[in-house]
């Protein structure tokens, strides 16, 4: 845990109380790093759809507004491309804006903001100027959200050059990748699943950061490696645990982001186990899990004890139906027969 805060007022930092929460939520864990932020900087506000109501983005922008004024905290029509434009330019002139989409689905509208100014404009300048927005964009499953509330194409913006994706799985991760992404100096898309938003872990009262790029072993094995991403890390970690039960030691691997991606560890796990299995909660084609089985391969190809596993959702949309959308995401017991399968055959 890197506690350095980058550029932040010395004095407020020594304002925040240190200490460790016995449990705190994830939606409780972003809007503690929200705050901690604009404690620490005057010059970061929150803009979105709602961030200014009382029950706040799921919980995550609750009492914001109440402790920094409608200046810092502020709402904004539907009109993500207008919000995106101008976070761009509040931060080029300086500011630290944290951009807040209820679904990933509609920020789509601001692609021509994100990918055509905001990806590239440090590179246009060449570093002479930055553009630290934050993006927090969240993704919907389950109760009926169909296929325009449930998309997460963090593929998609891991493959523009000049952007940075992260996937927070636990509440710890959220807080610290969160303060990471405000205080840096490049754009970030922070995808946060809400289905997430009720787990809870231990974290540190006191402001702290999480390096990009840098992946965590959830828990050790010798047998698989199973590399997960967001919502599909606690996925992961029950597949590991009914795997265990069937004599199959599984080692999960929490990527934190996609963009950077931490490829060292990843290789490391596998080179130890020989064996691998991506979980991405995306499409199959074109997506996060091909791109890190080339990279295992590229490294590591000859080595392999038996055939790299993915396990993503179908090539489809997600149906509004519950019946049907139980049937699209992927299911626990027949993950664990696969990777029985497949240890047992290799």
């Amino acid at each position: 845990m890197n506690r350095d805060l980058g550029p932040v007022k010395a004095n407020a930092a020594r304002a925040v109380t240190p200490g460790l929460s016995p449990e705190q939520s994830y939606a409780d864990a972003l809007k503690q790093g929200l705050s901690q932020a604009m404690e620490l900087d005057e010059k970061v506000v929150v803009i979105g759809q709602l961030v200014d109501y009382a029950p706040g983005v799921f919980g995550s922008t609750t009492g914001l507004a109440d402790r920094f004024g409608s200046d810092r905290v502020r709402d904004f029509p539907v009109a993500e491309s207008a919000m995106t434009a101008l976070g761009i330019g509040a931060a080029i002139a300086g500011m630290r804006p944290v951009l807040v989409h209820h679904r990933l689905d509609f920020m789509l509208y601001s692609i021509d903001a994100i990918v055509n100014w905001l990806s590239l404009w440090r590179f246009k300048s060449n570093g002479r100027s930055s553009a630290p927005v934050t993006i927090r964009a969240i993704v919907g499953r389950g109760w009926g959200q169909g296929p325009q509330h449930s998309k997460s194409l963090h593929a998609w913006f891991a493959h523009v050059p000049g952007l940075r994706v992260a996937m927070p799985a636990t509440a710890f991760d959220a807080k610290g990748l969160l303060l990471e992404s405000i205080f840096g100096e490049n754009p970030v898309l922070m995808i946060e699943h809400r289905s997430l938003f009720g787990l809870k872990d231990r974290v540190p009262a006191m402001p702290y950061r999480v390096r990009f790029g840098r992946a965590a072993v959830r828990r050790q094995g010798g047998d698989v490696t199973i590399v997960a991403a967001g919502v599909m890390v606690p996925f992961a970690l029950r597949v590991a645990l009914q795997l265990a039960a069937h004599g199959v030691d599984a080692e999960v691997i929490d990527l934190r982001t996609v963009s950077p991606l931490d490829t060292d560890t990843v290789c490391t796990s596998v080179k130890k186990t020989g064996r691998l299995c991506v979980i991405d909660p995306a499409w199959q084609s074109f997506g996060i899990s091909a791109e890190i089985v080339a990279r295992v391969a590229e490294r590591l190809g000859r080595t392999l004890r038996a055939n790299p596993v993915r396990i993503c959702h179908p090539d489809s949309h997600t149906p509004m139906s519950s019946a049907l959308e139980a049937a699209y995401y992927p299911e626990e017991s027949a993950v664990v027969a696969r990777l029985r399968a497949l240890v047992a055959g290799g």
